[in-house]
């Protein structure tokens, strides 16, 4: 797909890995509609760098795992854009929990926003893009859709939902729509990671270095022109994946 003069959401799409990429959509010639949850400010800036690139940004408060939500935010960008042509799930909660647990709220909280959020926003504009005739899909997963990690069941569950998710609507929805998925490893450090630890997680990928969150958009940028590709997931992650054979 020629990005120029089409239209995109980005759930999560105002910091981090998500503003990556819709900063990359809007560099190619894409309208963004930029979703976010509880960063506003980060939102409207990110909208105004947007607009300075000569296309139009849409910042949009909704909460993707509250469907009444989705289906008004549907609503909004069909009203802004005329619906969208690319759809990038990026909106993700990174919360660890123990297992088993007496607190049910971080298992319903993280995979509302990652298995339900991108069910939901695909199911209110999917028919949008099938009337537009096509569209593509990406989804940002990470490595724990294969390999679980201790202390995040709920997360490690998201992702590898969200994986199958990826391939489901691959089949449902060809020739039509395409959709992949994207699984960065160490593009960016959480905030509360010192300096031992983020030298730590550079060590364990094959290249031993981090990478950033435009590696990532990069990867996205391809799926979407990639018109022969659907149903598949890249790995960017410098080789983290492998690192323990090392």
């Amino acid at each position: 797909m020629e990005i120029r003069g089409k239209s995109a959401l980005v759930t999560g799409g105002a910091h981090r890995v998500g503003k990556a990429i819709t900063m990359m959509l809007a560099r190619a010639g894409a309208n963004v509609a930029v979703n976010y949850f509880s960063s506003a400010a980060a939102a409207r800036e990110t909208v105004a760098e947007v607009e300075a690139l000569g296309v139009r940004g849409l910042a949009i408060q909704c909460d993707v795992a509250e469907y009444a939500q989705v289906v008004q935010m549907a609503d909004r960008i069909t009203a802004e854009f005329g619906g969208v042509d690319i759809i990038v799930n990026s909106a993700s909660l990174f919360e660890k929990h123990t297992l088993p647990t007496d607190d049910l709220s971080t298992w319903h909280r993280v995979t509302g926003i990652s298995i339900d959020g991108p069910f939901y926003v695909c199911n209110t504009l999917v028919p949008g893009m099938l009337a537009r005739g096509g569209g593509v899909i990406v989804n940002i997963i990470d490595l724990s859709a294969w390999e679980p990690w201790r202390g995040f069941t709920a997360h490690s569950v998201s992702k590898a939902a969200l994986l199958a998710f990826t391939r489901q609507l691959a089949l449902e929805l060809a020739p039509t729509i395409r959709a992949n998925a994207v699984a960065p490893g160490p593009v960016l450090p959480p905030p509360d990671y010192d300096e031992a630890s983020t030298r730590r997680a550079a060590e364990r990928a094959l290249l031993k270095r981090w990478g950033s969150a435009e590696d990532v958009a990069q990867a996205v940028k391809y799926l979407i022109e990639a018109d022969y590709v659907t149903a598949d997931v890249i790995t960017v992650d410098g080789g983290e994946r492998y690192g323990h054979r090392q």
